[in-house]
């Protein structure tokens, strides 16, 4: 009993170590969305910050801030999603489609 017990110790330190690096490699991944036809792009990494966002100028209008307030958050939105969905595969790959609480 002692011994099965070991092997899931090992077994599970093994994967924590797996789980770790695919953490770390994620922080250099990025996703892209787009909204408005590409006039508002976000950048996320696989830690779900934005990196980088950018506005073409011909959908600034000063008469229609709101316009640009929903392509800014659809955009944002749409690049956290995609880190997640990221995220969800990479870990996925390492737990065999296993769900572990807290863990991602």
């Amino acid at each position: 009993m002692a011994k099965g017990l070991g092997n899931i110790m090992k077994q599970a330190q093994q994967m924590q170590a797996k789980i770790a690096r695919v953490q770390q490699e994620l922080e250099t991944k990025e996703v892209e969305a787009t909204a408005g036809g590409g006039m508002v792009t976000a950048r996320a990494n696989g830690k779900q910050q934005i990196l980088d966002l950018k506005i073409e100028k011909d959908v600034v209008d000063p008469e229609d801030i709101e316009m640009l307030q929903d392509l800014v958050l659809a955009a944002v939105n749409e690049a956290i999603k995609k880190s997640q969905e990221m995220i969800q595969g990479e870990m996925s790959k390492v737990t065999g489609g296993m769900n572990i609480p807290g863990m991602f």
